[in-house]
């Protein structure tokens, strides 16, 4: 039987060539205000033809990261000021996931205002049939084996996934999954690192309490419960990495 498959495909030059100027500015090794060469040198040395590293500009620009100026060539954006949320890809993608603890801290702390907010909405606005799909798994949590991470963290993904589309809110399931690959870094060190201890049940009856909100339509509980968990949630992950590094 022939099955009809696409060919294989390495990444693309101009893919390439993005990943290497974004290392290279997220890194600082390109810093904000400086100059790159002309398209012609640079593309030269990066070994590339001039149209693929211009098209890989542009790109750049529309993240935030460069200015094309007119007469004036490439200059390099403070990403801070000037990024956008497509920078925060790049920043979680970039040095496989080993995040500055700056950009780690303020990664949790946003984490925490944004599924604060979304729990909230869920007990206004989420559906029986919503409500069902958190409890069942709830069921599937209570049934894993306390030291199965990869499972568990999988689960734990796909809760919060639920709740934030119970939200009603088009843009923080949108968000929850921007950040899947940097979520699911956190919570499998999490769960690797309390596997078979009773903080998984903790979890779990932290899952329970949000559902009980949301089924009773109590906002602020949900919101507090949610607090308490992720808040309760960093401490003992950043313990745990801090035992790891000592």
């Amino acid at each position: 039987m022939v099955i009809p498959v696409e060919p294989l495909q390495v990444s693309s030059l101009k893919q390439a060539c993005i990943e290497r100027l974004e290392g290279m500015i997220l890194s600082g090794g390109l810093k904000p205000g400086e100059k790159l060469p002309s398209e012609r040198d640079f593309a030269a040395a990066l070994g590339v033809s001039r149209p693929v590293l211009h098209e890989a500009l542009v790109d750049l620009e529309a993240k935030g990261l460069v200015s094309i100026l007119p007469r004036r060539g490439v200059v390099i954006n403070d990403f801070r000021q000037s990024g956008s949320l497509a920078v925060l890809s790049s920043l979680l993608n970039y040095n496989n996931g080993a995040l500055a603890p700056e950009f780690q801290n303020s990664l949790l702390a946003m984490r925490i205002l944004v599924e604060r907010e979304t729990a909230r909405l869920a007990a206004v606005n989420a559906t029986p049939e919503q409500i069902e799909s958190l409890r069942r798994i709830l069921q599937e949590e209570i049934k894993t084996s306390r030291a199965d991470a990869t499972r568990l963290t999988d689960l734990d993904f796909t809760f919060h996934s639920q709740l934030a589309l119970a939200s009603a809110n088009l843009v923080y399931p949108l968000i929850l999954n921007s950040f899947k690959k940097i979520y699911i870094h956190f919570t499998a060190a999490f769960f690797r690192q309390r596997a078979d201890t009773d903080v998984i049940d903790e979890v779990i009856q932290y899952h329970r309490r949000l559902i009980d909100a949301l089924a009773n339509r109590q906002p602020d509980e949900a919101a507090a419960v949610m607090e308490e968990m992720l808040v309760r949630g960093e401490q003992q992950l950043l313990e745990g990495i801090y035992k790891e590094r000592s």
